[in-house]
């Protein structure tokens, strides 16, 4: 018994002890509740800390407003940010993967959600992390209206984390674009992007690293990993490890301001398996694109993968982007108007190819 009546409190096992860390949580939350209060648009009637995030949808202009979802990841070059220890410009990636996803159906973002799990939370990365995320909001129009810290120590290295995110969007039901309006003989009009946005880094790491970034390499490793990151990369005053993590290009902004001007048919945002792929997604059974990649000049970044890991073109163009991170697909007559109306938004635009009939063997 305690002198003074009252029984002191076994010290022992605790969550803190266990690798998690609520203050830790809750600092991170502080930090980040102002940057996410900024991506506020009307609709938004909740704020950050509660259970769900609460947005009411204005119907006023739409005959059929149609909600449009997506979701997605970052994928490995999470993993590098991680070894590089740059944070700053991922969520912006994450908002890129999710929002231009439902840019191709003609799709306004209204909000967002971000999961990020991390093995031990640093508030200060954390924070990092979301505030690029709600960078990447604002730039597309959309409310981060919610979201998920968790903290899973053992799962993954101190340092190294993990993100995700979810979209909602609005369309008009009879203006979605996609497949059912594609025709013979329209035009593929591809949109420029410098460099891998999210997608091939596991390749890529592999080609410009070996095995010196893989999860367990030695310290010695990671030093002759950051000194190969470091070397010169293709674009004057950037190195390999600044071209990598550049953040993706926001097509949908692009997208939203094209749809006011030009009509667009049917739209490809080219992630992983590349343009090919993609693009075959966004059309009719029976058409195929004939394809010219010959048509833009391929970013100096791939070329450097490419050399350096030896990799076959044909390799290279079914996993990267190649430069175009998003193809359009219009009329024969709208494809002269769509190269000046991108340049005036700061963004390339090339003929890149046909739709034509899909050839049966």
């Amino acid at each position: 018994m305690n002198p003074g009546g009252a029984e002191k409190e076994p010290s022992g096992l605790s969550y803190a002890v266990s690798g998690v860390d609520i203050a830790e949580g809750e600092l991170a939350v502080e930090r980040i509740r102002r940057s996410v209060a900024a991506t506020s648009i009307p609709g938004v009637l909740s704020s950050i800390g509660g259970f769900g995030g609460l947005f009411q949808l204005d119907t006023a202009g739409y005959r059929e407003p149609v909600l449009v979802s997506s979701t997605d990841g970052v994928g490995t070059k999470a993993y590098l940010a991680s070894l590089a220890r740059r944070y700053s410009t991922i969520g912006i990636d994450l908002v890129a993967m999710c929002v231009d996803d439902i840019a191709v159906l003609g799709a306004k973002p209204l909000f967002l959600l971000d999961y990020l799990s991390v093995g031990r939370l640093e508030s200060s990365v954390a924070a990092d992390i979301v505030e690029g995320v709600a960078a990447g909001a604002r730039q597309c129009g959309a409310a981060l209206i919610g979201g998920e810290m968790a903290e899973h120590p053992g799962s993954m290295p101190d340092g190294h984390f993990d993100l995700a995110g979810f979209v909602v969007g609005v369309a008009e039901k009879s203006e979605l674009w996609g497949p059912d309006r594609v025709s013979q003989g329209d035009i593929v009009v591809g949109i420029d992007s410098p460099n891998l946005r999210s997608n091939g880094f596991s390749l890529a790491r592999r080609a410009l690293f070996g095995s010196l970034s893989d999860p367990g390499a030695s310290a010695a490793d990671h030093e002759r990993f950051l000194e190969l990151a470091n070397e010169p990369g293709s674009r004057p005053g950037a190195t390999i490890l600044d071209e990598l993590l550049d953040p993706s290009v926001l097509y949908s902004p692009v997208l939203q301001a094209l749809a006011g001007e030009l009509e667009i048919k049917a739209a490809a945002h080219i992630t992983g398996g590349g343009l090919v792929s993609n693009l075959s997604r966004a059309l009719p059974e029976g058409l195929t694109a004939s394809i010219d990649f010959a048509s833009w000049e391929v970013p100096g970044i791939f070329r450097v993968i490419q050399e350096r890991g030896g990799i076959a073109t044909g390799e290279m163009r079914r996993v990267f982007n190649m430069g175009i991170g998003m193809a359009l697909v219009v009329g024969p007559g709208i494809a002269p108007l769509v190269l000046p109306a991108l340049e005036r938004m700061g963004r390339r635009g090339f003929v890149i190819g046909e739709i034509v009939r899909e050839r049966r063997n």
